[in-house]
C-alpha cells in the first residue's frame, strides 16, 4: 500500500526543521562601550591622512614606549581611508590593527565603513578594543556608528560548515568601543542601530539559505520567529484558498508549478496615530527562480535562491522600525512563491487575471516578479491606502547590467522624489540611481489579447517598472526599486560581505525615518 504524504504535511515538517536550524547559530560577538581606560591585548586604532596621532592614539603609543609611532613611520603608513596595517609584538599589546581614516570630517556612512574595515581586519578568535576617540567627525555617538559598521562587516553564514569551530560550542568574544561619551553611544546602539543590524542579518540569512529549506511557508515561519515578542506588530499569512477568494490570479499562477503553495505575508506595525495613513513596503519573494517553463540556463542559477531579496528587505525593515518603537504606521507585504517548471506551471502565452481585474499575457515565465507584485500592490492599496508605496525586487537583469554592484535602480513618476531617494541612499550607505519611466514604456506592454503583456524587450528595467506601475493608483506617491545588481556581491565591501548583501534594509529604514520627520 502506498503511503501518501500531503504537501501541507511536508511543508509543516520542513518548516519546523528550518525554524530550528535557521536560528541555531547564535551571535558570538558581544559589543560593549567603555571609557578611555584601555587594558586589552588586542586593539584597533585609526590614523588620519596626515599621519598625526590623536591624543588617544598618542597615549597608546606611550604605553609601547613610542614603538607604535616608530612602526607607523617605518611602514610609511599614510592613513589613506580604509587602508589596513597589522602590527604585532608592541608590548603590552599582542596585536594592533591600524586603519586609515582619510582626511576631512567623517560622515555617518564613513564611520560605519571604518567599523567594517576593522571587522575585516580582525581575528574573530579573540576580543578586541577599538579606540574611537579623536576621530575627525561632528557625528554624535560616533562609536555607535563604528559598532554598527563592525557588526555588519563581520557577518558570516557558517551554518552548513562542518569545521569544528562552526559546529562546536561557541565562545563569546567581546568587541569594546572606547570613547568619552560611551554611555550615549551604548544607548544609541542598543536601542536603535543594533535593530537595523538584526534586520540586515535576517535578510542575509534568508537570501543565503538554499531553496531546499526556504520556500513560501518556511519563510513565513522565519518571519514569525523574527517578530516573536515585538510590540504593536500583527502578522497575517494568506494561504492559497484566501488568495483564490481575493482573485490573486497572478501570484497563484507563478506559484502553481511548485509543490510549495504561494503565500502572501502581511506584517503591520502601528506605532503612529490611528488615523495616520501608513507607509507600505511591498517585496518580491521568489524563494527560488528556475525561470519556470522559460527555464534559465544552469550557469548562475544557484544564486536564484536570493530572488526573495525584496521580501527579506521588507521584513528586516519592519523589524528595525518596530523594535525602535517609531511613531509611524508601516505595512509590509511579501509576495512569496517558488517559480518551478512542471505539468501545472503556467506557460508563455497564458493570460492571468489579477486581483485588480486587469489581465496579463505571460510572454516569459521568467518575468515572474512583476506578476506576484501586481497582486500584492493591489492588495495593499485596497486594504491600507498608503501615503507612500515602495516596492522592492530583484526584478531585471537589465538593472544589473546598467548599474553593476554599485547602485540599485530607482524609478518614480516624480523627479524630485527620485532625487530624494538618491540623497537618502547616499547617507544610508545603499546608493540608488534613477532610470526613466514614460508613456512609451507603457505603450510597449500593450497586449493584443489581454490588457498588458508581462514583458516587451528593452529597456528591460523600465519595462518591468511599467508593468508594476500599471497597478499603482494614479497620483499615488510611488517608488520602484530594482535591486537585481546589488543583492549579491562578487566581493566584499566594508559593511557587506561577499555573497548576499541584505540590500534594502538600511535604505528603507532611512526612508521611514525621513518620512517620520517630515510629518
Amino acid at each position: 500500500m502506498k503511503i501518501i504524504i500531503s504537501k501541507i504535511v511536508l511543508s509543516f515538517i520542513f518548516s519546523c526543521m528550518f525554524v530550528y536550524a535557521a536560528y541555531a547559530n547564535t551571535n558570538t560577538t558581544q559589543f560593549e562601550f567603555e571609557g578611555m581606560d584601555v587594558n586589552a591585548e588586542h586593539i584597533a586604532i585609526f590614523i588620519d591622512k596626515d599621519g598625526a596621532l590623536s591624543e588617544a592614539v598618542a597615549n597608546i603609543s606611550a604605553k609601547t614606549d613610542g614603538r607604535l609611532e616608530t612602526a607607523l613611520k617605518d611602514a610609511e603608513f599614510e592613513g589613506e581611508f580604509g587602508k589596513k596595517l597589522h602590527l604585532y609584538g608592541l608590548s603590552p599589546f599582542k596585536s594592533i590593527i591600524v586603519v586609515g581614516a582619510g582626511e576631512g570630517a567623517l560622515s555617518v556612512r564613513q564611520l560605519r565603513d571604518l567599523g567594517g574595515y576593522v571587522a575585516q581586519a580582525s581575528n574573530n578568535n579573540h576580543s578586541l578594543s577599538v579606540i574611537t576617540a579623536g576621530l575627525d567627525t561632528t557625528v554624535e555617538q560616533s562609536a555607535a556608528q563604528l559598532a554598527m559598521g563592525y557588526a555588519l562587516g563581520s557577518y558570516a553564514f557558517k551554518k552548513y560548515k562542518t569545521k569544528k569551530e562552526a559546529t562546536g560550542k561557541q565562545q563569546t568574544r567581546t568587541v569594546s568601543f572606547h570613547s568619552d561619551g560611551f554611555k550615549a553611544a551604548k544607548t544609541l546602539f542598543e536601542t536603535d542601530l543594533n535593530h537595523v543590524v538584526t534586520g540586515v542579518k535576517f535578510a542575509r540569512d534568508m537570501g543565503t539559505e538554499p531553496g531546499k529549506t526556504i520556500y513560501p511557508e518556511s519563510y513565513a515561519q522565519g518571519v514569525r520567529k523574527l517578530f516573536n515578542g515585538v510590540a504593536n506588530v500583527k502578522i497575517e499569512v494568506m494561504g492559497l484558498s484566501q488568495m483564490k477568494r481575493n482573485n490573486m490570479g497572478a501570484l497563484i499562477g507563478v506559484g502553481q508549478g511548485s509543490v510549495h503553495d504561494p503565500r502572501l505575508i502581511i506584517v503591520t506595525y502601528m506605532g503612529g496615530e490611528r488615523d495616520m495613513a501608513p507607509i507600505a513596503l511591498v517585496g518580491k519573494g521568489i524563494t527560488f527562480d528556475t525561470g519556470g517553463i522559460s527555464l534559465k540556463p544552469n550557469k548562475g542559477q544557484w544564486a536564484m535562491k536570493s530572488d526573495l531579496s525584496g521580501a527579506a528587505a521588507v521584513a528586516g525593515t519592519l523589524y528595525a522600525v518596530a523594535k525602535r518603537g517609531d511613531k509611524v504606521n508601516l505595512v509590509g507585504v511579501m509576495a512569496m512563491a517558488e517559480n518551478m517548471p512542471s505539468g501545472d506551471a503556467i506557460r508563455p502565452g497564458d493570460v492571468l487575471r489579477t486581483m485588480s481585474g486587469k489581465t496579463i499575457e505571460v510572454m516569459s515565465t521568467d518575468a515572474e516578479g512583476r506578476l506576484v507584485l501586481s497582486d500584492a500592490i493591489t492588495y495593499v492599496q485596497k486594504e491600507y491606502d498608503p501615503r507612500l508605496l515602495i516596492n522592492i525586487a530583484t526584478l531585471t537583469g537589465s538593472a544589473a547590467r546598467a548599474m553593476g554592484e554599485d547602485y540599485g535602480v530607482v524609478i518614480t513618476r516624480d523627479w524630485d522624489l527620485a532625487q530624494d531617494m538618491m540623497r537618502i541612499g547616499k547617507v544610508a550607505g545603499e546608493d540608488v540611481w534613477p532610470l526613466p519611466l514614460n508613456k512609451n514604456h507603457y505603450k510597449a506592454i500593450r497586449s493584443d489579447i489581454a490588457d498588458i503583456k508581462s514583458t516587451a524587450g528593452n529597456p528591460g528595467a523600465s519595462i518591468g517598472a511599467a508593468v508594476i506601475g500599471t497597478f499603482v493608483d494614479e497620483g499615488r506617491k510611488w517608488v520602484h526599486l530594482d535591486i537585481a545588481g546589488v543583492d549579491w556581491l562578487s566581493k566584499a565591501k566594508p559593511t557587506t560581505p561577499k555573497g548576499h548583501a541584505g540590500w534594502g534594509v538600511r535604505f528603507l529604514d532611512a526612508v521611514v525615518r525621513e518620512e517620520q520627520q517630515a510629518e
